[in-house]
C-alpha cells in the first residue's frame, strides 16, 4: 500500500509539473468565466424586476436623465438595425452558381453620387453651354446638356442628348424620362440646372454629403406659384434644384399623367406641381441642417466688388446672359474659395502646432511645412534619394544619361515658377522694411520624395532695398515644398481579360538560333492551356535572300516547325507573310500587318527573344483600351552568364531580378496596341510625312502612337516578360536615335556594375601574374 500511495505521489507530482506553466491560464479563464455568469445573473434579475412591477413607473432617480421615446428604437429605425439573413436553398431546385461581380462596389450594390444634367437650347448651345462646361464640367463626376433641336456642329468634350422639340414642358418630360431611364439605378442625387446658371461645384458636391440617401428630397430656391396661395412650393428652375433618387423613381409612374393634366408655361413649375399633386412633397430651401443658398444677379452687376455673405456661400447665381459674366463669376467664386482653403490651413496649422507642444518630443516634433509628412528617412544607402543639380539654363542630371542638356519644357517652366514663388514669400516675409529682387540663381537642387512631394533647395543672388532707398546684394538659401496633391482616381473604361490577343513576330536571318525556344514557349503557354492568342509570322527576306529563295530558303527550318505545331494542335493554323526589304522598319512592317487584319484586332507585337506567358497577356488585355490607352511593357533582360557567374552555377528558374538582370528601358520592340488606333496615328502621320519613306526608317510604333495619336501611352516595367540575354545586331542603316538606343541596350545587358568590376579586378589580376 505504501508502494502504491508513493507511485500514485509520484503520478500526480509528474502531472503537477506538467501543468504547472499552465495553471495561471487556467485560473484566469475560470475566474473569468464565473465573474461573467455571475454578471449576467445579476442582470437578468434587473430586467425582470423592472418589466415584473405593477403600477406606474417609479420616477427616475436624481441626478439620471429621463429616458425620451427619441432613445428607443421605433419605427423609423429599422433601416438601421442589423438583420442577420438566413441562408436557405430549396432543395427541389437545381443549384445555381452566384455570379460574382469584378468590383465589390457593383456587388453590394453601391451607386454614385452625383449626376448632374444642364438644359441647354439650340441658340445657347454654343456660348453659355460651353462657359458651363469649362467652368463646372470637370467638377462633376458625370454631366450630361439636354437639348430640343441640336446645332450642326457639337461643341468639342460635351456629351448633348436631344429630343427633337423645343417646347420647355415636352423637354422637361423627356429630359426626366431620359435620366430615369439610364441613370435611375446607378446615382443616389441629380442635379437639374439651366445654362444660364452658375453652380459652385464643389459646394454642391459638398450639399449632398451631408443629405441622406433614404428620404424624397426636393431641394432648391424654393418658390410660390403664381396666382396660388397655397402653403406648396416649387424649386425655380434658374437656381437649379437636387432630386433624390427615391423621389425619381417614385415620380416616374406619373410623368405621363402630368404631361397629360398639368398646364404650365415653365417647366419648373410643371415639375413643382407634378411632385406636389402626386407625391405630396414640396420644395424646400433647407433640409437636415443644410441650406441651399443661392443668388439673385442684377444687371450691370459687377462680380469683383460683390464681398457681400449672402454672395459668398451661394450655391447658385442666376440669371447669368453672356459668356464673359460667367467666366468672371468663376474667377470671382475660385479666389474666394482659394481665400477660404488658405485660412483654413492657417487654423490647421496653428493648432497642429499648439498640439505638438504637448506631445513627448515638443516643439522640436513640429516638422517643416507644418502638417506636410516628413522627409523620407533611408534605411540603406539604396534607399538615399539622390538631389538633381540645374541651373537657369541647364539640367544635369539628363532623361537620356548624358551630364549636361538644356532645360527646356515643363522643367524650365518648373524651374522659372519656384524661383518667382521664392522672391514672392521672401518679400511677404520682409516687407515693408526690405524689398527682395532677383539677381542670379547660383545653384539649385531638386529632388521628388514619395512621402511628400517636390523638393527644392536655391542659392540665390539677390538684391535687397530698404525703404530709404539703400540696395545690398546678397546671398541666400531658401527651400521649398511643391506638396502632393489631392490624388484623385481617373475613370478608366472597363475592359475584359477575354480578348483575343494576336502575336506579331518579325523574323529576320539574325533571329533564327532563337526561333525554336520562342515556338516551344508558345506552345507550352498558350496552346497547351487553350489561351485566346493567335500567332502571325513575319518573314524578312533581304534582297539577295529572296532572290535565291527558289534554290535555298533561309526560313525552310521555320517553316518546318510551324508546319509540326499545326500538325500536333489541329485547331491551330499559324500564317506567315515574307517581306523583303533591306531596312526592316518597324512602321512598315505593322503597315502591311494591319492591312491583313479586322480593325478590332489586338496586336502585341512581340521579338524572338520574348517569352509568351498567360501572366503577360492576361495584362496586355488589361492594359490596353480601344480609342484610349496603348502599352508599352518593360521587359526584363537577363545579365551576359559568362559575366555574372564567370564558371560557376547558373541561377535556377525563379530569376533574382537585383542580380541576373535588368529591365530594359531603351527596348520598344514589344508593344499592345488595337489596330484601329494604329491605323488612326499613322492617317495623321501620312499626311504630316508626305509619301517621304526614308522618314518611316527613323521611326518606331512608340514614335508613331506618341506624336500622331492624343492616346494614354502606358509604358510599365514587366514582370511576367523575360527575355534571355543575346547581343543583338544594330542595323547602321537605321537612324541615328534607334541605333543609338540599340546599342545601349546591348552595353547595359552586359552585366550590372559590381559584376563588371569584378570582371575587370580579375582579368588585371590574371593579366599582373
Amino acid at each position: 500500500e505504501s508502494g502504491l500511495a508513493v507511485a500514485a505521489a509520484m503520478r500526480l507530482g509528474a502531472v503537477l509539473s506538467a501543468l504547472r506553466p499552465a495553471l495561471p491560464l487556467l485560473l484566469g479563464l475560470s475566474l473569468g468565466c464565473s465573474l461573467s455568469l455571475l454578471r449576467a445573473s445579476w442582470s437578468h434579475g434587473a430586467a425582470e424586476e423592472r418589466c415584473l412591477a405593477p403600477g406606474p413607473l417609479a420616477p427616475p432617480a436624481r441626478g439620471a436623465p429621463p429616458e425620451t421615446a427619441e432613445e428607443r428604437p421605433g419605427p423609423g429605425h429599422e433601416d438601421f438595425r442589423p438583420r442577420i439573413v438566413p441562408y436557405y436553398r430549396d432543395p427541389n431546385k437545381p443549384y445555381k452558381k452566384v455570379l460574382r461581380t469584378r468590383y465589390i462596389q457593383t456587388e453590394l450594390g453601391f451607386h454614385e453620387r452625383l449626376f448632374v444634367a444642364v438644359l441647354t437650347s439650340k441658340a445657347t448651345l454654343n456660348t453659355l453651354a460651353v462657359a458651363v462646361n469649362k467652368t463646372v464640367a470637370h467638377h462633376f463626376p458625370r454631366l450630361l446638356y439636354f437639348t430640343g433641336l441640336r446645332s450642326a456642329k457639337v461643341p468639342h468634350g460635351m456629351v448633348l442628348v436631344a429630343h427633337g422639340d423645343e417646347r420647355p414642358i415636352w423637354l422637361m418630360y423627356e429630359t426626366m424620362n431620359y435620366i430615369h431611364q439610364h441613370f435611375g439605378s446607378d446615382y443616389d442625387w441629380f442635379y437639374i440646372m439651366q445654362d444660364d446658371t452658375y453652380a459652385q461645384a464643389e459646394q454642391v458636391k459638398a450639399l449632398v454629403t451631408h443629405l441622406s440617401i433614404n428620404q424624397d428630397v426636393y431641394l432648391g430656391r424654393a418658390e410660390e406659384f403664381i396666382g396660388g396661395d397655397e402653403q406648396a412650393r416649387y424649386c425655380h428652375g434658374g437656381f437649379g434644384y437636387l432630386l433624390s433618387r427615391s423621389l425619381l423613381l417614385k415620380l416616374h409612374p406619373h410623368l405621363d399623367s402630368c404631361r397629360n393634366e398639368i398646364l404650365s408655361v415653365r417647366p419648373d413649375e410643371w415639375l413643382g406641381r407634378c411632385i406636389i399633386d402626386f407625391l405630396g412633397i414640396t420644395c424646400v430651401s433647407q433640409l437636415q441642417g443644410q441650406h441651399y443658398h443661392t443668388y439673385e444677379l442684377a444687371k450691370n452687376t459687377e462680380p469683383e466688388k460683390e464681398e457681400g455673405e449672402e454672395f459668398q456661400a451661394a450655391l447658385a447665381v442666376h440669371p447669368v446672359p453672356d459668356m464673359a459674366l460667367m467666366y468672371r463669376l468663376h474667377k470671382q467664386f475660385s479666389r474666394i474659395q482659394l481665400d477660404r482653403v488658405y485660412q483654413e490651413i492657417q487654423d490647421l496649422q496653428m493648432q497642429i502646432r499648439n498640439l505638438t507642444a504637448l506631445t513627448p518630443a515638443g516643439e522640436a516634433g513640429v516638422t517643416w511645412p507644418v502638417g506636410i509628412n516628413s522627409p523620407f528617412l533611408p534605411k540603406s544607402r539604396f534607399e538615399v534619394i539622390s538631389w538633381d543639380y540645374f541651373t537657369e539654363q541647364h539640367l544635369f542630371s539628363c532623361p537620356d544619361g548624358s551630364p549636361k542638356c538644356e532645360l527646356s519644357g515643363a522643367s524650365k517652366a518648373d524651374v522659372s515658377e519656384i524661383i518667382e514663388s521664392a522672391v514672392e514669400q521672401l518679400n511677404r516675409r520682409y516687407q515693408p522694411l526690405l524689398r527682395f529682387s532677383k539677381r542670379q540663381l547660383l545653384n539649385g537642387y531638386r529632388r521628388f520624395d514619395p512621402t511628400r512631394g517636390m523638393e527644392y533647395t536655391l542659392d540665390l543672388l539677390l538684391e535687397a532695398a530698404t525703404q530709404k532707398g539703400h540696395s545690398h546684394v546678397l546671398a541666400k538659401r531658401v527651400s521649398l515644398v511643391r506638396p502632393l496633391s489631392k490624388v484623385e482616381i481617373i475613370p478608366m473604361p472597363y475592359v475584359t481579360e477575354a480578348t483575343r490577343v494576336q502575336l506579331v513576330l518579325p523574323l529576320t536571318v539574325q533571329d533564327l538560333d532563337f526561333v525554336a525556344n520562342f515556338l516551344d514557349v508558345f506552345a507550352m503557354n498558350t496552346l497547351d492551356t487553350h489561351d485566346n492568342a493567335l500567332l502571325t509570322l513575319l518573314f524578312i527576306y533581304r534582297p539577295y535572300d529572296a532572290q535565291r529563295v527558289g534554290q535555298v530558303d533561309v526560313f525552310a527550318g521555320v517553316k518546318a516547325m510551324v508546319g509540326e505545331l499545326e500538325k500536333r494542335y489541329a485547331e491551330v493554323k499559324i500564317p506567315w507573310i515574307s517581306v523583303k526589304t533591306e531596312v526592316p522598319s518597324q512602321v512598315k512592317l505593322m503597315d502591311i500587318v494591319s492591312k491583313k487584319h479586322p480593325v478590332d484586332t489586338l496586336f502585341f507585337l512581340a521579338s524572338v527573344w520574348t517569352e509568351i506567358n498567360m501572366e503577360f497577356l492576361n495584362r496586355c488585355r488589361m492594359n490596353t483600351i480601344s480609342n484610349w490607352q496603348v502599352f508599352f511593357p518593360v521587359h526584363f533582360q537577363e545579365f551576359n552568364p559568362a559575366l555574372v557567374y564567370r564558371g560557376e552555377q547558373t541561377a535556377s528558374s525563379n530569376t533574382d531580378f537585383l542580380r541576373d538582370g535588368h529591365f530594359d528601358r531603351h527596348s520598344f520592340a514589344e508593344a499592345c496596341f488595337y489596330n484601329s488606333d494604329y491605323m488612326t496615328a499613322r492617317t495623321k502621320l501620312a499626311a504630316d510625312i508626305l509619301d517621304r519613306d526614308e522618314v518611316l526608317e527613323s521611326m518606331e510604333v512608340f514614335d508613331v502612337f506618341l506624336h500622331y495619336s492624343g492616346l494614354h501611352l502606358f509604358r510599365a516595367v514587366e514582370p511576367g516578360l523575360v527575355q534571355k540575354y543575346t547581343l543583338r545586331s544594330c542595323n547602321p542603316r537605321f537612324s541615328e536615335e534607334l541605333y543609338h538606343r540599340c546599342v545601349l541596350s546591348n552595353l547595359e545587358g552586359l552585366a550590372s556594375r559590381s559584376h563588371l568590376a569584378m570582371a575587370l579586378f580579375e582579368q588585371e589580376q590574371a593579366n599582373s601574374t
